[in-house]
């Protein structure tokens, strides 16, 4: 089998690569980026450091920092008419995205629509952004993810009540700054979110029909840093160690999925995000331990390898307890980390059952399902979804 691998062609990776930026953009030929991002990073002060080294290096850029979280159609269109406008010097030479998963898949979108052109809606699944578009940096804030690793963007179209997956190499960025530095003011919930969301990644991409010796390797290597580390981070935020392991580890999930694709979780945690409004690595928090015991005969060695990977078993394991440990610890995990089912997290029964058939045709209909070890039915789907409740 050939997979077909796509990676940033520069990382600067660890404590303060963010001062690399300026040299970052030289290779890549950057000279008038228009940034990208949110609020937040506003308020914390991150965009007032790169408008220090943007203004250093003597670059010509202009700010959009009005993304929103879990990006919708209508929420980048200023940002897309922003790029199309350029600087007093010219077109815009590249994008910066600054922010979690929801600025740069803001990005990722403007880059290629203010570009390419057309509507968000003609990348989506099955079809895709098949050229290189403008030069993307990506500076991750949060640890979960991936996006700075991944040829994918997520847009809702909010009139249609759906998450699009858009695939292909114009949404991969040229370039990643990992820097955990960024992330240590990240609060609780957040962390916990994206944390168990960068394990969703590493777990998926292994488990994948799409899995290759690529996407395995990384999958590992990213479960081994967030299984002893995201307990960590939760309750102690200024932990270094800690953060750095999770930034990384949420990366090589990135890498991982990039190539292996997401499976049953993430098919099932859009339609549950778009519909209902909850965070995308709340939704797959909610998903992992039901789709977990759902998937584990059909792939028990795969999800045993993880379990030890993880670091809840152990070579002496055989894998039926191996799995079983696996389990265990995905309840523990969100019991710990305050992981409300969707009766806690406030969405309204009645409304949930009548968005279950619809629910399951839009996670059907975007692939990712496909790629897990037992494929469900419509049905089956549904049963899943209310098993959630």
């Amino acid at each position: 089998m050939v997979s077909n691998i796509l990676m940033p062609r520069i990382l600067e990776v660890g404590g303060g690569a963010l001062e690399r930026l300026a040299g970052v953009l030289a290779a890549l030929g950057v000279q008038r980026p228009l940034v990208v991002t949110d609020p937040m990073m506003v308020e914390l002060g991150y965009v007032a450091r790169l408008h220090a080294l943007l203004e250093a290096a003597g670059l010509d850029y202009r700010v959009f920092a009005d993304t929103v979280p879990e990006p919708t159609l209508t929420s980048i269109l200023d940002g897309v008419a922003l790029m199309r406008e350029g600087t007093a010097q010219g077109a815009f030479d590249g994008v910066i995205a600054l922010g979690g998963g929801s600025p740069i898949d803001s990005a990722k979108a403007i880059g290629v629509l203010g570009h390419f052109g057309g509507e968000i809606r003609d990348y989506q699944f099955p079809r895709a952004a098949s050229q290189l578009g403008l030069p993307l940096v990506a500076i991750p804030t949060t640890a979960g993810t991936g996006s700075e690793m991944t040829r994918f963007t997520i847009i809702t179209d909010e009139a249609a009540g759906e998450k699009m997956l858009c695939p292909g190499i114009g949404f991969m960025p040229a370039a990643a700054i990992v820097d955990f530095e960024l992330t240590l003011s990240v609060p609780p919930r957040v962390t916990a979110d994206t944390g168990i969301d960068a394990l969703t990644h590493a777990i998926e991409a292994y488990v994948s029909r799409k899995a290759n010796p690529f996407s395995d390797h990384n999958a590992l290597a990213a479960m081994r840093l967030i299984g002893p580390h995201l307990r960590r981070v939760y309750h102690q935020g200024d932990d270094r160690a800690a953060r750095e392991a999770m930034m990384l580890g949420s990366s090589l999930a990135g890498l991982a999925f990039s190539s292996a694709s997401v499976a049953l979780v993430h098919g099932m945690s859009r339609p549950l995000g778009a519909a209902f409004h909850v965070p995308h690595g709340m939704s797959n928090a909610m998903l992992l331990p039901a789709i977990t015991t759902f998937s584990l005969a059909a792939a028990p060695a795969r999800y045993a390898t993880c379990a030890r990977a993880i670091g809840v078993a152990t070579d002496s394991d055989d894998d039926a307890r191996a799995g079983e440990r696996l389990l265990a610890e995905l309840v523990a995990l969100n019991q710990e980390l305050a992981v409300p089912t969707p009766r806690d997290y406030g969405i309204d029964p009645a409304r949930f059952e009548a968005l279950l058939d619809t629910m399951a045709e839009q996670a059907l209909a975007s692939g990712s399902p496909g790629n897990n070890p037992r494929v469900p039915n419509h049905a089956e789907l549904i049963e899943l979804y209310r098993s959630l409740w």
